[in-house]
């Protein structure tokens, strides 16, 4: 059963996939709600790579990109060994920020099991916010058509 999220239209997505290790499961024998986040992680890691904006990218301009909002739904658990294919979605805005919204599936039954967003900032080698968009992610946007 495919459950409704409330996801704005993607300009971009990547899809990757994960095993559930025996590390991320808790005493009830299911992943423990934090681990979700480091999926999320995983599949900004994937985004990334397969669009060439990763935190390295980001990092050799200059800029850092902390996340300053972070939600989690989460819809069925998960269990040891299971396959979960992280779709990363990418938000386009005009604010000097990185929008990622992430639909989490179990590989066997295509179920959802949980849908978050992040949004991260771009901070410069000082650690100070820039309010302006850095020149290096409008070109990137450029190159993928996102305006």
């Amino acid at each position: 059963m495919r459950q409704k999220t409330n996801l704005h239209t993607p300009a971009l997505i990547d899809r990757a996939s994960i095993k559930v290790r025996f590390s991320e499961i808790d005493s009830m024998q299911i992943v423990w709600h934090g681990e979700y986040v480091r999926y999320f992680e995983d599949g900004r890691e994937s985004f990334g790579k397969h669009y060439g904006l990763g935190y390295m990218d980001i990092y050799s301009e200059g800029y850092m990109v902390p996340i300053v909002e972070l939600n989690c739904q989460f819809k069925q658990s998960l269990s040891f060994g299971e396959e979960v294919i992280i779709e990363t979605r990418y938000i386009s805005c005009e604010a000097a920020k990185i929008k990622f919204e992430y639909v989490l599936y179990r590989a066997t039954d295509n179920n959802i099991v949980a849908t978050g967003s992040t949004t991260q900032v771009f901070l410069n080698t000082n650690r100070e916010l820039e309010l302006a968009t850095p020149a290096f992610y409008q070109e990137w946007k450029k190159k993928w058509n996102i305006l």
